[in-house]
């Protein structure tokens, strides 16, 4: 009986797949940063939302065909039900947000301003006119607006779930933000203009 089992036995391992060994030295480790996982479930769910806050901040120095661009993309993003967070801006990323959100749902527009509002150019004030939700900071009068601006920029990311960021490869600032942005795992869209 114990032949038969045996003979059995062997005529299984003959139908069997071979395996094929892989070396693990070879593979990446999540063990090595229990966080990975975790940080990738995040961004993954953020991705997911139906409804998400998205920051949409960049350089002002944009050709009128990169600002329609991103004019249509903010649009899309309010049609779809998603609130809009920038800052102020005459021109540039910031402007061309800011319509294509009033366009779309102006209540799905949020404007975080560095200083205050009179404290903006008169084009720039002219542009928020309509704008239902206009943060200000009057606690940052005093700051040159190179250093309020970086301080809106993370109150900006703080408060969204994904940031996107138009910018050029020698802006300090903007490259702050982006890595303020993913430090704080925040999903990240960058858009290089150089």
């Amino acid at each position: 009986m114990d032949d038969i089992l045996l003979n059995s036995r062997d005529k299984q391992d003959d139908n069997e797949q071979p395996s094929i060994v892989v070396p693990l030295d070879d593979m990446d480790k999540a063990d090595e940063d229990p966080n990975t996982v975790d940080e990738l479930a995040m961004e993954l769910a953020t991705i997911q939302q139906s409804a998400k806050k998205i920051a949409i901040i960049g350089s002002r120095n944009l050709p009128i065909t990169h600002q329609q661009t991103i004019e249509t993309i903010a649009m899309a993003l309010v049609m779809q039900g998603n609130t809009i967070i920038t800052s102020g801006g005459s021109s540039g990323t910031n402007a061309a947000a800011i319509r294509g959100a009033m366009k779309a749902n102006p209540d799905k527009l949020k404007v975080v301003l560095p200083q205050t509002i009179g404290q903006q150019p008169s084009d720039v004030q002219n542009q928020l006119i309509g704008v239902p939700n206009i943060i200000e900071h009057s606690d940052r009068a005093m700051m040159t607006l190179a250093d309020a601006s970086r301080i809106c920029n993370r109150e900006i990311i703080d408060d969204c779930n994904q940031l996107i960021c138009f910018l050029s490869h020698t802006s300090k600032t903007l490259h702050n933000a982006v890595q303020y942005a993913e430090d704080g795992h925040k999903v990240v869209t960058a858009f290089y203009l150089d």
